[in-house]
């Protein structure tokens, strides 16, 4: 019995007609071989299904034939089947509007798209200005807990971000990140204008207001305008009568660090 299974796997290995065999191989069996109910009736429907599309899809490509010597069950077809359906409906996502969008969520407010409904969750905070991580020593608020994590080094004095060229430390990454420019000279921020170069971005923002004459921060008392925030804080001190800049040397006080530091070079 042993030879005669092994005579018709080889037959079957080395006949071109491979897929035909199989499909009459319970016909076709040897006399003295016992016939036995097959366990998995609907596994073998679900293989000749199998092979015919395998079959007239391997024909129609000019393929030979290959034997996958596992056999489908019921289970595998709904599997696939889910997945293309999943797969079909994200790739339909559409915008109230009726036009296509890539796949992810969208704002209702801005159209902004996220991969995750986490990250929608927390970008809606800015339009509804909500903050619901409140710092418990200065009751200043926030959008996001990591946010409110960075803050807290302030009051605890940590800074775990240290420069391995001048030992210098800072709260956040973002900062030691922006420090290392100095002694890289990187300056990663071009104007496009008169391709002025910045290490930060903040600077060339700054920077681009001397093009467009932009000063959006205005003196409440004397209606000064400033390109920048700073130089507002210091003419504020102007009327303040403000100098908390003082030489070590010989005590005169000034308004702005800069002339403090120039008047040690010139006088001292």
């Amino acid at each position: 019995m042993e030879e005669l299974f092994l005579q018709n796997v080889s037959i079957f290995f080395s006949s071109s007609q491979s897929f035909d065999l199989l499909l009459r191989f319970n016909t076709t069996t040897n006399n003295n071989i016992m016939r036995r109910k097959n366990p998995h009736p609907q596994r073998a429907v679900n293989a000749r299904t199998f092979l015919r599309v395998v079959k007239g899809r391997r024909e129609e490509e000019g393929e030979e034939p290959v034997l996958c010597l596992r056999i489908p069950d019921e289970d595998d077809f709904e599997a696939n089947h889910q997945i293309q359906k999943e797969e079909e409906e994200e790739e339909e996502i559409t915008v109230r509007k009726g036009t296509k969008r890539k796949r992810g969520h969208e704002c209702d407010v801005c159209e902004k798209v996220f991969r995750a409904p986490s990250n929608l969750a927390i970008h809606m905070r800015i339009h509804t200005d909500e903050k619901p991580y409140e710092c418990d020593v200065c009751d200043k608020a926030f959008r996001e807990s990591g946010t409110l994590k960075k803050h807290m080094r302030i009051h605890t004095n940590e800074r775990p971000y240290e420069c391995d060229v001048c030992e210098k430390r800072f709260t956040q990454s973002c900062s030691l990140k922006r420090h290392m420019r100095i002694h890289t000279n990187e300056k990663p921020y071009e104007c496009d204008v008169c391709e002025k170069k910045f290490r930060h971005s903040s600077g060339l923002k700054s920077h681009m207001r001397i093009h467009t004459n932009e000063k959006p921060y205005e003196c409440d008392v004397c209606e000064m305008k400033f390109r920048q925030y700073g130089h507002l804080q210091d003419h504020m001190r102007i009327h303040a009568n403000e100098k908390p800049y003082e030489c070590d040397v010989c005590e005169k006080a000034f308004r702005q660090l800069s002339t403090l530091k120039r008047h040690k070079r010139t006088q001292h």
